[in-house]
């Protein structure tokens, strides 16, 4: 049987990435005592007084259709508190409720990119990114963020990319896998590049609220590239309610108008309880969920101060969201061998980081959202586990 082209470009090294993560819970469903460290949940729960709006919201009926942008309270909502945030004016009409963040990024490339463009993304990143891209016939065109400058893009990799075909820059900040945090000055030069190109400036801004020894810079508070500035966002991460699929796209009025027509064939819209415990989510906890940004900024200090102490592993602290880069280079194994003995002889699941890019090459990205007891006992087993290779070079 034939299938359209676009499904055969959904395939490739980026969804290769999630083998050993497919693998772990299937030992997971067959009994085995496996710590996840290789998805983005969280061990926090999600606002209780979020669930209780969703609860109350479903026994007043709210199982309706909803406006196809969203319902005006949520995006009212967004835009005050994306305008409290950015100190840029923002109004509901800018703001697009989608079932996820990832759907907003999907519903972004379908309205902006056509076969034959180019998209300039620096990697590492995010790993469903390519797809994204790739399945409107677009190219995705890679700059390297090196490890040695801590997994920030240079300014002229990022220029140089430029041709007559680019249409867009996609970024992360900070950035997923590796926790970068762009700079003012940083974006400001990208910007500049937007507008002296004529591109549009895709920020994925979904862990804006989890930065630590630098501040988050949102691409909105850049005024002279306002009508050419996408910011994503979703309360998965900020609001531990990552199954709720909640995001929201922040666009310039036209493109508000296209992804409209969009959702209107495709996700008809998203659930209006969800939408209304979401305004209560909005409103309770602007900043996230309390305690989880202190909670994840102990984690990763302590987790790579630990991981730094062991022969040929090194980590250095993420800048921002709740992901730890863990350098294997300096063991005996390639990260694919690393990844799958660690989960056969340790259970521990990571995520080998060579899926989100080139320069993430010899790199695990884990999760630092678990329990303290588990990362604990995983720092104890990753310690036999390296003491083991160590013996077997030997």
């Amino acid at each position: 049987m034939k299938y359209a082209d676009r499904v055969v470009r959904l395939a490739g090294d980026a969804a290769d990435g999630w083998k050993i993560h497919s693998i772990a819970l299937e030992r997971i469903r067959a009994g085995e005592d496996i710590h996840l460290l290789s998805v983005g949940d969280t061990d926090f729960a999600s606002p209780e007084a979020v669930v209780e709006a969703a609860h109350a919201s479903l026994l007043r009926g709210r199982t309706n259709y909803s406006a196809l942008a969203g319902e005006r309270p949520l995006r009212d909502a967004i835009a005050a508190r994306q305008e409290k945030r950015t100190g840029v004016p923002t109004h509901a009409d800018q703001v697009i409720v989608t079932q996820g963040a990832q759907n907003a990024l999907y519903a972004i490339a379908q309205c902006l990119l056509d076969p034959g463009c180019e998209v300039v993304v620096p990697e590492p990143m995010y790993i469903t990114y390519p797809a994204t891209i790739e399945c409107t016939g677009a190219t995705l065109v890679s700059v390297p963020s090196r490890a040695e400058n801590n997994f920030h893009p240079g300014f002229e990799d990022i220029a140089s990319a430029i041709t007559k075909n680019t249409r867009a820059i996609f970024l992360a900040t900070p950035n997923n896998p590796t926790g970068a945090v762009y700079s003012h000055k940083e974006l400001e030069a990208i910007a500049a590049l937007c507008q002296a190109h004529d591109l549009w400036l895709i920020s994925d801004e979904v862990y804006g609220l989890l930065t630590y020894d630098v501040p988050h810079v949102s691409a909105a508070m850049f005024p002279a590239i306002a009508e050419r500035t996408v910011v994503i966002e979703s309360l998965s991460k900020s609001h531990a309610m990552a199954g709720w699929r909640l995001g929201w796209a922040i666009v310039p009025d036209e493109l508000a108008v296209h992804m409209q027509r969009l959702a209107l064939c495709s996700t008809y819209g998203t659930p209006t309880f969800i939408q209304d415990a979401a305004v209560v989510a909005i409103e309770s906890a602007p900043d996230g969920v309390d305690g989880m940004k202190k909670t994840y900024d102990r984690r990763r200090q302590w987790f790579c101060a630990h991981m730094d102490s062991l022969p040929g592993l090194a980590c250095q602290p993420p800048e921002g969201g709740m992901f730890a880069m863990l350098d294997v280079r300096g063991s005996s194994l390639g990260t694919q061998d690393f990844a799958q003995r660690l989960l056969d002889e340790q259970y521990i699941a990571t995520l080998p980081a060579d899926a989100f890019g080139p320069s993430a090459r010899g790199f695990l990205r884990l999760n630092l959202a678990v329990s303290d007891a588990i990362l604990e006992d995983v720092a104890a087993r990753m310690e036999t586990f390296v003491g083991g290779l160590q013996r077997t070079v030997a």
